[in-house]
């Protein structure tokens, strides 16, 4: 089955009847429209679409902008088409999924993507590796500094606050107040013991 899907970006639009009518010469039997930017990736219609692709069926639009604007996203749209088992046309590109070049075309898709997914994790690693050259440690920064947790452990242990006190004090949980105290413990050699 040949299915259309048609975007357009503001409500006030109308329709877009020459999308419409552009994918109903192409033969879609089916089309589906929706009210979204390119650049949104919760686009409800385009993806109850993708979800229920069978072996066989061709998704169809107008242009590659009805996708996305990203070719990154429009690189991933088309391998989950592909691995559906169902085809591909644009009408404005002339690009077409089935058939032999067709499978070439999604071949060197999946080699791009596959390039943009090593790319990143380089990038990314190379800038983690930077990072921590430069004394930067990954993750979220702590809510409290040194000072403040040495304080918390002190109160607790003393018996001066409970764990609840200083966690709402502080605005942190109580797990926090308890790894805060754990970890003094094991920095002054007092040894483990539940809070």
């Amino acid at each position: 089955m040949q299915f259309g899907y048609a975007r357009v970006s503001r409500v006030d639009e109308p329709g877009n009847p020459s999308q419409i009518r552009a994918l109903r010469e192409a033969g879609c039997e089916r089309i589906l429209t929706e009210v979204a930017s390119a650049g949104r990736w919760d686009r409800p219609e385009l993806f109850r679409l993708l979800d229920g692709l069978s072996p066989g069926d061709i998704v169809v639009v107008t242009g590659l902008d009805q996708l996305s604007r990203s070719f990154k996203e429009v690189l991933h749209l088309l391998d989950r088409i592909a691995r559906a088992g169902a085809g591909f046309r644009s009408l404005a590109e002339g690009i077409e999924t089935m058939g032999p070049a067709g499978h070439m075309l999604m071949r060197m898709i999946a080699s791009f993507a596959a390039f943009e997914r090593v790319m990143l994790l380089e990038r990314t690693g190379a800038g983690l590796v930077k990072a921590r050259a430069a004394g930067r440690v990954g993750g979220r920064r702590r809510k409290l500094d040194a000072k403040q947790r040495r304080e918390i452990a002190e109160c607790i242990l003393s018996g001066d606050r409970t764990g609840a006190e200083m966690a709402r004090q502080h605005g942190i949980s109580q797990p926090t107040v308890s790894r805060i105290v754990a970890e003094h413990r094991l920095s002054a050699g007092l040894g483990q013991r539940s809070v």
